[in-house]
């Protein structure tokens, strides 16, 4: 009960917030703050449903069963659930991944969501395509995660967790993945 009156009410809030500043990004084309606000208050209030993990599994949002940690450091990413057809995608309602933690009772709570945009030649040296959300340029070019994935750029945005390091870093180290969730090593 009181998780289904936390939902309704971060739904309500996040409603609120993108009907406050709709007219804020619909007035202000440029790339300034105002756009960058009315933008991200778009985003909340489109993955405000996904807080429901069924949600998203729902909307085509497809989970990796494994929680992806960040190798250089402390912290991760997640359970990174990617929904392809939103891949290429600058549309603020429409990010290509979102990001889920472990919530301690057996399911899963949203923390973040990423955009992903195929590098037009397909060269890590090059970067005179790289896009920008929220007045932020996104990271990259990356290779591909996986086999298959081109070269590309993403903007993660921590838009459901606070992150220590900042919005759009890429990994959090407020998230950590429990012991034998993550993919297992190769073996030699």
């Amino acid at each position: 009960m009181a998780r289904s009156l936390a939902l309704a009410l971060t739904a309500a809030a996040s409603l609120t917030l993108a009907a406050a500043a709709a007219p804020l990004a619909a007035a202000d084309q440029g790339p300034g703050p105002g756009r960058a606000q009315g933008d991200r208050a778009l985003t909340y209030a489109a993955t405000a449903r996904y807080q429901v993990h069924a949600n998203a599994v729902a909307d085509g949002y497809k989970p990796d069963q494994y929680c992806v940690v960040d190798k250089a450091g402390p912290g991760a990413l997640g359970y990174p659930h990617f929904n392809h057809k939103y891949d290429n995608s600058l549309d603020p309602r429409k990010p290509a991944a979102l990001f889920y933690e472990d919530d301690g009772r057996g399911g899963k709570r949203l923390v973040a969501v990423q955009w992903l945009l195929y590098d037009r030649d397909q060269k890590l040296t090059t970067d005179d395509d790289r896009p920008t959300m929220f007045g932020i340029p996104f990271k990259g070019p990356k290779p591909g995660n996986f086999p298959g994935q081109p070269v590309h750029y993403a903007l993660h945005m921590w838009l459901w967790k606070k992150n220590p390091d900042g919005l759009f870093e890429t990994f959090n180290r407020a998230v950590t993945c429990l012991p034998g969730t993550t993919r297992p090593k190769p073996a030699l």
